[in-house]
């Protein structure tokens, strides 16, 4: 065991942060991280550390089950516990949009993003090209209205046979079902425009362009059963004038849409995003 992050929510009450931290520097931990934050509406307290450990630290396993026992318990805490290794596994979601596809992959090819990708699951051939040129498997899972119930079989069996820890939906125009969800609960990232829900439907763009917006966005989140209202991880926007084109709104709309998708996925990868009440805390 040589680092940790340590992730935890519970009750708010005097002598958390004591607690904690002491029992890390009896396990012969240096902290290098602190951060909480208190929900003073509803009284819950939230905490991330990242804490190094020498060789003589013990077993992880040990030092896991000794917290869960002396601190978890004591403060009534839902926790998470990680180390660095293995790299999380992240699955790719597509459909015939590429652009954020290109970058993850691009980001990912550089070592920027510290996971590793199984495959790419898509319900249209169209970036299998994409895939191969990365060297990654590509899964063509058509889904129709007929179909749907199977087609999303199949891909829980790929993530469960994988041991996928979470999924990416970059440009997955299909609604993921509550089986799929429940099983991997604010572990599914999306992006879209942050038009919603002033102008749905395909042609987001054409409408605001028709209103006369002045800024645009893209806001990444959490997958829940409502549609498109999961717990937000980044929203970012630009400006916008009567001079630019429909055109220019959507090459700007997908500039953002990459970005704020790749801010969330290391925020995620990095274990600082905390979920509560339809919510996040992110930490810096």
């Amino acid at each position: 065991m040589n680092k940790i992050t340590l992730l935890i929510s519970c009750k708010d009450t005097e002598g958390i942060i004591a607690s904690v931290t002491r029992f890390i520097y009896k396990k012969s931990g240096n902290i290098i991280y602190i951060d909480q934050h208190v929900d003073m509406e509803h009284g819950v307290f939230f905490m991330r550390l990242e804490s190094q450990f020498s060789g003589t630290a013990g077993s992880f396993k040990d030092f896991k089950n000794e917290f869960g026992r002396q601190i978890a318990q004591e403060y009534g805490m839902s926790w998470e516990i990680h180390t660095e290794d293995p790299k999380p596994k992240m699955a790719i979601f597509v459909s015939r949009y590429d652009h954020c596809l290109y970058d993850l992959l691009g980001r990912y090819n550089s070592g920027e993003l510290k996971v590793t990708i199984p495959f790419i699951i898509s319900n249209h051939k169209d970036l299998e090209p994409v895939a191969a040129s990365f060297g990654i498997p590509f899964y063509h899972i058509p889904v129709t209205a007929s179909n749907k119930a199977e087609a999303e079989q199949e891909q829980l069996r790929l993530l469960r046979e994988a041991k996928i820890d979470f999924i990416v939906l970059a440009r997955y125009m299909q609604i993921v079902s509550g089986e799929l969800i429940s099983q991997y609960p604010h572990k599914i990232i999306n992006i879209h425009h942050s038009f919603l829900p002033a102008f749905p439907g395909a042609k987001p763009y054409h409408s605001a362009f028709k209103r006369g917006v002045k800024i645009i966005g893209a806001t990444s989140h959490y997958v829940t059963e409502e549609l498109d209202a999961g717990p937000i991880i980044e929203q970012d926007i630009t400006r916008v004038t009567h001079a630019h084109a429909i055109e220019d709104l959507v090459m700007k709309g997908r500039d953002l849409e990459k970005i704020v998708l790749a801010r969330a996925v290391k925020l995620h990868i990095s274990r600082k995003v905390m979920a509560h009440n339809n919510k996040t805390i992110v930490f810096s």
